[in-house]
């Protein structure tokens, strides 16, 4: 991947959705592959809204953590990015007063509005007190990047606020 921003160290999240993987990258190596996360019901979207359950594909920045989640630790993502506002603007799916609430949150650095017709509260999480099964077969987030608890505890040691996340 070519320009990514990185921050600490160079690690940097690459969740592959069709090989099902989220892997810790420092620079251009692999620090730790974790193998068979799961997505959104849906699949992914370039054009998510609120409710589809389809993951957003994108570059995004974990903005913060949530260690008390019902799926067990959240590692939240600044979505809606610049990015998928500025398209959802251009095919008219967000009004302009939204694209401005969501351009002056990311730009004074704060977590983008997570209530707007885009959808929110994505992140990368464990599964709580979920069915490990039901992980293991399906696809079965609103949207989020879910992995088992165990992994999660594993990928807390690289991942934390500033971390750039690149979904595909």
């Amino acid at each position: 991947m070519q320009n990514v921003v990185r921050a600490d160290n160079g690690i940097w999240i690459d969740v592959d959705t069709v090989e099902q993987t989220l892997s810790v990258m420092q620079g251009d190596t692999v620090q730790a592959v974790f193998e068979n996360v799961a997505i959104g019901r849906y699949g992914t979207t370039w054009s998510k809204v609120t409710k589809d359950d389809k993951t957003p594909l994108g570059r995004f920045k974990v903005g913060w953590v949530n260690e008390k989640s019902r799926y067990y630790r959240f590692f939240g993502l600044d979505y809606p990015n610049l990015d998928t506002a500025k398209r959802a603007l251009e095919e008219n799916r967000i009004d302009e007063e939204t694209w401005l609430s969501i351009k002056q949150a990311k730009s004074s650095g704060r977590t983008p509005p997570q209530d707007t017709l885009l959808g929110g509260h994505i992140g990368i999480h464990g599964i709580g007190r979920g069915d490990q099964e039901i992980h293991h077969k399906y696809n079965w987030t609103n949207g989020c990047v879910a992995l088992t608890n165990e992994q999660i505890d594993q990928l807390g040691k690289w991942i934390k606020p500033g971390i750039w996340v690149n979904i595909r």
